[in-house]
């Protein structure tokens, strides 16, 4: 495995000029401090991504996109951001990140960052000057300070429900020791919501995605991209027909200011949304061609196993997009979701996040086929491709982390029942027979400890296995890179008899075919069989595998 730090003459830069790469690019997701620990601390750092570049080319991908990686007190795994200028120091440095964004550049990879704009954390220079400024001060006109209800001000000035679980207000202490004000946090009481209604909110995110653009970044990730706007009036739930933190329309207004700030600089700067928005229309609007490019499809993530529920997520997203414009997502796992290979092996295979709870079982050979064909299916699908680290390694779910070293505030805020998102954020596997598996130097303890058992999930034991889930990935990314069919265009369904059967072409003589059910079955008529998720079985396809096909040129 070559890791090493490959050079600007090795591989041609993306052309500026090409103002479609996003529309069918991979983009390979990196949490940082489970990537590569460059400097031996036991924490991934950029060092370590820089290290492993080639790992990434190798595997084909178009682009990084890069979890928060800004300075942090780290209360929700960096999305506390303290300084939106600068790079976590147990991460590196801003230099070192401008290197790396230059020599991922050199090998035809570009860089995503995410943008976190609708809270900082605590600790921000502008909070602390509104906590220091007190009540009706313009520092705090950038937050949501409100005085209590009742008469004393004890009662919260609103009920709404923290997306972790728990309240979404907690109260000031007045420099005399008494009970101050109550400021709103939609996450954790380190992270306190910014008023979109204030022109230096507005400007600030501005000049933050300038400052980023500048530094040749290709795209943003905008994290819970439908929440920053509320109602002043702070209604409870259900008291009007809009909701007051949730999908507002005046949204729309603060994308088409940052779009105008992305179509200032040359090629194509993306804009991606993380949009938890069910009614799909509403979701669509977000990537009108002056607003969004592109926004992550969770309905497909969040779909059960099985051919009917595939399909319907798969024409509902391909229906929805088409009237905007907007290429679809597809994407199976990040660093807030169960691992497929877990998710997948159990008897409710859907995910959602109030159904994380300790002791699901879940057969993990199932789970790994299931993923395996998974992966093939939405590789062959029309649009963008994102893959979060460790997915093409097959890794599982950690689901024995000791308690006491868990630091997902899902976990503690739920009263221990969720156990959070820190196991599929365990530092990657990369060479060796015991932990730390070439994350770290031998010996060295990772930030999350590694399971003893994933010395033939590395990527020193995959990369020269035909049969390896990472070989499965570098097949398929080749073939999506070299077939025209598999590009952004249309899909054409493949009408079978079997209801556990998924079926489509791409372009004239590109089929894929998806096996949900446990039986073998036929493949239909083909030229070649160009790559299976799993074994063939005498000629036919096993249960819950994928297979691409070469077929007859359709008339």
């Amino acid at each position: 495995m070559d890791t090493d730090v490959l050079t600007a003459t090795q591989a041609p830069a993306p052309a500026d000029t090409d103002p479609l790469w996003w529309r069918s690019a991979v983009i390979y997701q990196v949490y940082v401090r489970s990537f590569a620990d460059g400097n031996g601390d036991g924490t991934g750092d950029l060092a370590g991504v820089r290290a492993r570049l080639g790992y990434l080319k190798d595997l084909g991908v178009d682009a990084i996109w890069f979890n928060p990686w800004y300075p942090s007190p780290m209360a929700d795994g960096g999305y506390d951001v303290q300084d939106y200028r600068d790079i976590h120091p147990e991460f590196g440095t801003l230099e070192e990140a401008e290197a790396l964004i230059q020599e991922a550049l050199a090998l035809g990879i570009r860089t995503i960052i995410d943008v976190v704009p609708n809270h900082i954390s605590d600790q921000h220079e502008w909070f602390q000057a509104a906590l220091a400024a007190g009540p009706g001060s313009p520092e705090r006109a950038r937050f949501w300070f409100h005085a209590g209800k009742g008469e004393n001000g004890d009662e919260i000035p609103t009920h709404w429900v923290s997306s972790f679980q728990g309240s979404t207000w907690t109260r000031t202490t007045n420099p005399d020791g008494t009970p101050g004000e109550w400021y709103l946090h939609m996450f954790t009481p380190e992270q306190p919501d910014l008023n979109w209604n204030h022109p230096d909110v507005r400007r600030e995110h501005e000049e933050i995605l300038k400052f980023w653009f500048d530094r040749g970044v290709a795209g943003v990730r905008i994290d819970s991209a439908a929440l920053l706007m509320k109602d002043p009036e702070l209604p409870e739930v259900g008291e009007k027909a809009d909701h007051p933190t949730e999908d507002r329309d005046e949204l729309h207004d603060v994308y088409r200011s940052w779009r105008a700030v992305a179509d200032s600089y040359p090629g194509t700067r993306v804009l991606v949304g993380e949009v938890w928005v069910p009614n799909i229309v509403r979701f669509t609007n977000y990537l009108r061609p002056d607003e969004m490019h592109t926004a992550f499809n969770f309905d497909f993530l969040a779909r059960p196993w099985g051919a009917a529920s595939f399909r319907h997520s798969i024409e509902a997203t391909l229906a929805a997009h088409a009237p905007v414009g907007a290429p679809s997502t597809w994407v199976l796992s990040n660093h807030d979701v169960t691992r497929p290979v877990t998710r997948y092996g159990r008897e409710d295979t859907a995910f959602a996040f109030l159904k994380k709870r300790f002791g699901v079982p879940t057969d993990p050979q199932l789970g790994l086929h299931r993923a395996r064909a998974a992966a093939l299916l939405v590789a062959a699908l029309p649009g963008s491709l994102y893959i979060y680290q460790g997915d093409e390694l097959g890794l599982p779910e950690v689901e024995d982390l000791p308690l006491e070293l868990i630091q997902d505030p899902m976990h503690y805020r739920s009263g221990g029942i969720d156990p959070g998102r820190d196991g599929c954020r365990v530092p990657l596997p990369w060479t060796g027979a015991h932990a730390p598996f070439g994350f770290s130097p031998p010996g060295i303890r990772t930030w999350l400890p590694q399971p003893a058992d994933w010395a033939g999930l590395t990527v020193e034991a995959q990369e020269h296995d035909p049969q390896s889930t990472l070989t499965l990935y570098r097949s398929a990314l080749r073939l999506r890179r070299e077939l025209d069919m598999l590009a952004d265009g249309p899909l054409t369904w493949i009408e079978t008899r079997d209801p556990h059967v998924l079926a489509f072409r791409r372009g004239a003589s590109f089929a894929c075919v998806v096996n949900t059910g446990d039986i073998p079955i036929d493949l239909p008529a083909h030229e070649e069989v160009l790559l299976t998720s799993s074994p063939l079985d005498s000629g036919a396809l096993a249960g819950d595998s994928a297979a691409w096909l070469r077929t007859r040129p359709t008339p």
